[in-house]
């Protein structure tokens, strides 16, 4: 069972993400509110996907995505964020994001996303 870190600062969206993930079969192994928590949590513990949004207080997706992308080039981050925002989908693509999903989330897209980065 592949192992997932949550990041995001809207506490909904990751009981909402939970949810699917848990009857998806993945494991939810922790949660961060922002960049900087999720970029530690990455580092504490060695998840096999990161599920991360962009739009953030503290610490954006994209400079979060960064910090995990350097501390560890085979990181498997997910961006996860609203629509209307392709430029930035574009910058964490360049920097290294294995794939990104809109909100609001298909379940069915997340699943099968997810899936294909861990086989």
């Amino acid at each position: 069972m592949a192992t997932v870190l949550m990041v995001d600062d809207s506490k909904t969206s990751r009981k909402i993400l939970k949810e699917v993930l848990e009857k998806g079969g993945f494991e939810v192994i922790g949660e961060a509110v922002n960049g900087e928590e999720g970029y530690l949590k990455y580092k504490e513990l060695k998840p096999d996907i990161v599920t991360m949004d962009i739009t953030m207080p503290v610490m954006d997706g994209i400079e979060s995505l960064s910090l995990i992308k350097h501390a560890d080039e085979n990181a498997k981050v997910v961006m996860i964020t609203a629509a209307g925002q392709k430029e930035k989908m574009v910058d964490a693509l360049k920097r290294g994001a294995e794939e990104f999903i809109t909100k609001p989330f298909d379940e069915n897209e997340v699943l099968t996303t997810l899936k294909k980065i861990v086989p």
